[in-house]
């Protein structure tokens, strides 16, 4: 995937989260045999107290009246399309399911994809960032006493507890598992509401 080259996006996402905006999230945790997963979503939002176009600064001001200051690189595009009062919004979700593979069989490997969309022109800035990581593991121990399997990935090995004894007991040496972490992050400049 191609970093993530929108600075503000990144100032927006990384500063939005303390007092200066909104914040509500949900987390959500699921499982059936042989699978798990869990996801979170973060959003947040604030409005452009003011610009300063000669440095590229813009303060966000949050609804109890907190303020942040971010600047926007050179690489966000329609900077002059942003106004006071236009309403910033961040979006951030990550997930990871694992599935378990009876009897293996699949390639050991770690696959990565990954888009970015930048605003139009002529657009408010803005932007969806997202990547996703694919592993697949190979079961090379399982630890009844200590309840945990030693996975095998393609370049680490590491040792999981794995709390829920249902889930525990179907995994076997030589099984595998796939893990797939998927994070995503939107960012909307939004006119001012009147």
């Amino acid at each position: 995937m191609r970093k993530l080259s929108i600075a503000f996006l990144l100032a927006i996402a990384s500063a939005l989260p303390g007092p200066a905006a909104a914040q509500s999230g949900a987390a959500v945790v699921g499982s059936a045999p042989g699978k798990a997963g869990v996801a979170q979503t973060v959003q947040v939002t604030a409005t452009i107290a003011a610009i300063d176009k000669a440095t590229r600064d813009v303060t966000l001001k949050g609804p109890q009246g907190n303020e942040i200051v971010v600047t926007a690189g050179p690489e966000v595009k329609n900077f002059d399309n942003m106004k006071v009062g236009d309403q910033v919004s961040a979006q951030y979700v990550e997930a990871l399911t694992l599935e378990l593979k009876k009897g293996g069989g699949m390639t050991v490997a770690r696959s990565d994809q990954g888009g970015v969309k930048e605003a139009q022109p002529g657009q408010k800035p803005g932007g969806i960032a997202g990547r996703q990581v694919t592993i697949v593991a190979d079961v090379i121990d399982v630890n009844p006493a200590k309840q945990s399997v030693t996975l095998r990935g393609p370049k680490r090995t590491v040792e999981l507890v794995v709390p829920d004894p249902a889930q525990f007991k179907l995994i076997a040496k030589g099984d595998q598992v796939e893990a797939t972490y998927t994070q995503a992050l939107a960012i909307a400049v939004e006119p001012a509401k009147k």
